[in-house]
This record gives structure tokens, C-alpha cells and sequence, in this order.
């Protein structure tokens, strides 16, 4: 089995289900996006929604699939940067429970928070507040870091500082690796729109986005989207919500259907499905077993509140990969 290595925004996410969309008016969050607020803002927001249950967890896109992974006992690292506060240590714990390795570097700034709103559609909108998260820097990594693994994971939020990321997939490329890409939020793609395409064109062999954020990057539907991005010489997958899936490479297209279940929070339904793929991907299977793998960790994970699927459901998950694998 392939090892993967996974970097991106270590943050701590505070899942808020809310009972109407007025709060996001209220704090200007447009709804299904994530917008980056400082620590004013994010305690605002917090105070604001205080009167609402909340939930912990390790978050940030990439972290969350690392932990998925992990979880499926499938080798994995993560790369991020925490404060040297109780907020930054629940994050490494957590990671570490699931069974990842963690590299984490501890700066003075707080860890970083993402207050993620549930709206009643089970939409969710982020105000993140990246504290030390946003101190990591190209200074930190190095060559040593990426001789263990065989695929990095990078999750689009990083784009906002061009020298980590060609630093990251440069270490990558030398090392041999495999590199994946997701394309994050569709504004952050709009924002960052020249910087996405010169690193995918560049470096990246697998790339991952919902429909918004395909068509951000493309200006096409979901289909045009994939073949565009699949003519990039990639493997491109595109998730189109309930209906599941789009994978093409070459020529190879492939639907895979979203698993039935009955909706909470999509929050991490991206994520999970990276984490499902990669590990099929990891495992050498072909791109339809690799997305029904996707598809059934994004189907368990948003019939929960949070990112992350519940303990007690991941043996059933275990032996359901291990049919789909044929184990």
C-alpha cells in the first residue's frame, strides 16, 4: 500500500447548527462559501451563535482526510502548524488517536478555528480563522519529510502562498510522488484562479472538486469541467452532490452513484470521498472501485454533524472497503 503525506491548514473546526440562513446575513457569510475572518471577527461570530449546541474536531480539508485515511489504517502523515495552546494539542491528539503521524510546528499565534454554520438544508458556510496555520512556511519543509511516502495531498486552501506550494509539489516531484489536489472553495478558486492553473498544469496528477468549484475553475458544467480537466493530462474527478460522481482519465470516464442515507451536514463530504479515494488509489484499484470507496465514506460522513464519521461505525466501513477491494 502506497503511503500518503497530506498538508494543509491545521485547524480546530466548532460545528454550529443554526436554525435559519438570517445569522449569515448577519456576519455576511455567503452561504456554502468559506471566508477567511480575523480573531475579531471569528469571536464575534462565535459570541453571536452562542445561544446554539456546538461540537469539536480536528478539521481543516486536508487533516480531515488524513484522519479519514488513517482510520482506514492506511499510512499517513500530515503536515500543518498549531499554536502552543490546549487548542493545538486536542488537534494533534485527535490526529494522532486515528492514527496518523503528525509534523507539527507550534508558533505563538493561536491555533486556528473554523466555525462551520449548519444551515436546516444541511449546506454549511465557514468563517475560518487561520491563527498559526497561516505560519507555516516553505522554510519548514524539506526533503527528509517526503522519503516515507508515495502521495502527497494538498488541499487548494494553501494557494494563497505560491512559494509553499511550488516548494511542496517541487520536494514531491523530486521524491517521485504522486500529487493531489483539491480545489477547496469555488472562491477561493475565483480569487486564486492564476495560481491553480499554473500548479495544476505544473506539477499536479489528480484533481479533485465539487460542481461550484469546477465550474469556477473551467467556466463549464460538471461534464465540460471533467474533460477539460481530465485533457490536462490528469486524473480529474468532479463530485456532483447527490448524484455522485465524475472520474475521467484519458478516455476512462466513470460514474459512480452517491450511497443513499438520509442527510444531516455535507460538512467533510469532500473530504471523506478524497479520503475513500486515495485509498483506493493507494491500493492500486481501478478508478470505479477507488470512487465507490469515495462514495461510501461521503455517504457516512454527512449523515453526521462534523467531519468526521463516527468510531462506531468504522468497522462496518472496514469490511464494506474490503468487498468493494475484493480482499
Amino acid at each position: 500500500m502506497k503511503h500518503i503525506l497530506g498538508i494543509g491548514n491545521a485547524l480546530v473546526d466548532i460545528m454550529t447548527p443554526i436554525d435559519n440562513d438570517n445569522i449569515l446575513d448577519k456576519f455576511s457569510l455567503p452561504k456554502g462559501s468559506m471566508q477567511l475572518v480575523d480573531s475579531d471577527k471569528s469571536r464575534e461570530i462565535i459570541l453571536g451563535t452562542s445561544g446554539f449546541q456546538k461540537n469539536l474536531a480536528s478539521g481543516g480539508s486536508a487533516a480531515n482526510t488524513i484522519h479519514g485515511l488513517a482510520m482506514l489504517n492506511c499510512p499517513a502523515g500530515f503536515i500543518g502548524s498549531v499554536g502552543k495552546d490546549e487548542t493545538g494539542d486536542f488537534f494533534e491528539t485527535d490526529l494522532k488517536r486515528a492514527g496518523a503521524d503528525t509534523l507539527l510546528f507550534r508558533h505563538n499565534s493561536n491555533t486556528g478555528t473554523a466555525v462551520a454554520l449548519i444551515s436546516p438544508d444541511s449546506e454549511r458556510t465557514f468563517a475560518t480563522y487561520l491563527g498559526a496555520a497561516t505560519e507555516l512556511s516553505s522554510e519548514d519543509i524539506n526533503p527528509a519529510q517526503f522519503v516515507p511516502y508515495d502521495i502527497l495531498y494538498l488541499e487548494g486552501y494553501l494557494i494563497t502562498d505560491m512559494a509553499f506550494v511550488e516548494k511542496a509539489c517541487s520536494l514531491a516531484k523530486n521524491n517521485g510522488m504522486t500529487i493531489a489536489l483539491d480545489l477547496a472553495s469555488y472562491n477561493v478558486v475565483e480569487a486564486n484562479i492564476n495560481e491553480f492553473r499554473e500548479i495544476i498544469g505544473k506539477y499536479v496528477d489528480i484533481v479533485f472538486a465539487n460542481e461550484e468549484e469546477s465550474r469556477s475553475f473551467t467556466g463549464l458544467d460538471p461534464e465540460g469541467a471533467l474533460s477539460q480537466m481530465a485533457g490536462m493530462d490528469k486524473i480529474a474527478v468532479v463530485k456532483i452532490g447527490k448524484e455522485g460522481s465524475l472520474i475521467k482519465r484519458g478516455e476512462e470516464l466513470i460514474k459512480v452513484g452517491a450511497l443513499q442515507v438520509v442527510l444531516k451536514d455535507t460538512t467533510g463530504a469532500g473530504d471523506l470521498y478524497a479520503s475513500g479515494f486515495l485509498y483506493g488509489y493507494a491500493n492500486d484499484l481501478p478508478l470505479d472501485k477507488c470512487g465507490l470507496i469515495g462514495s461510501l465514506l461521503a455517504g457516512n460522513v454527512i449523515e453526521n454533524v462534523g467531519a468526521k464519521i463516527p468510531e462506531e461505525r468504522w468497522p462496518i466501513i472496514k469490511t464494506q472497503v474490503s468487498d468493494i477491494s475484493g480482499d
